[in-house]
């Protein structure tokens, strides 16, 4: 499963594996309990995971590199029943967070994703996008001769 085709859905709990788009929605699968559904856009949003960014006191990073963060701090995870826990926790593992914009509901959101992301395997990394190469040579024009115009061909009246 790739970090790339995780979404979340407004409204539903959880993380999904985005399998199939459609004009009105999209088939997702619960990384939670494995379930197959489809989820409407009329009434749901959906996030990919990449695209989704934290404040922080400085530019604002990536969710990957505060679930990378929460990786290399190991240990066990807060409940996030405990606002005040999460928030401690947070304070240790990414201190640069903005914690002024960033609510606990948020962090709490993180500390659930990250705990599914772990119990299925799933690397966290970026997509790698494909790096356009940078022309090094400079292209020579070279002079296009002028083709001569044509001649339209002209239909003559019959006359009786």
């Amino acid at each position: 499963m790739e970090y790339s085709k995780l979404v979340a859905v407004t409204g539903l709990p959880g993380l999904f594996e985005l399998l199939n788009s459609k004009t009105d929605g999209a088939i997702v699968r619960s990384l939670e309990d494995k379930s197959t559904r489809f989820v409407s856009s009329r009434i749901h949003n959906f996030s990919h995971l990449e695209s989704i960014e934290v404040y922080t006191i400085r530019d604002n990073v990536n969710l990957v590199d505060v679930f990378n963060a929460m990786d290399k701090a190991g240990g066990s995870l807060p409940s996030d029943k405990d606002a005040d826990a999460v928030k401690k926790y947070f304070e240790k593992v990414y201190p640069d967070m903005d914690f002024e914009r960033v609510y606990a509901s948020d962090m709490k959101k993180m500390v659930k994703w990250f705990d599914i992301l772990k119990k299925n395997n799933v690397e966290i990394k970026l997509s790698e996008q494909p790096e356009e190469e940078a022309v090094t040579e400079p292209v020579a024009e070279e002079p296009v001769a002028e083709e001569t115009p044509k001649k339209k061909a002209t239909r003559k009246k019959k006359t009786e």
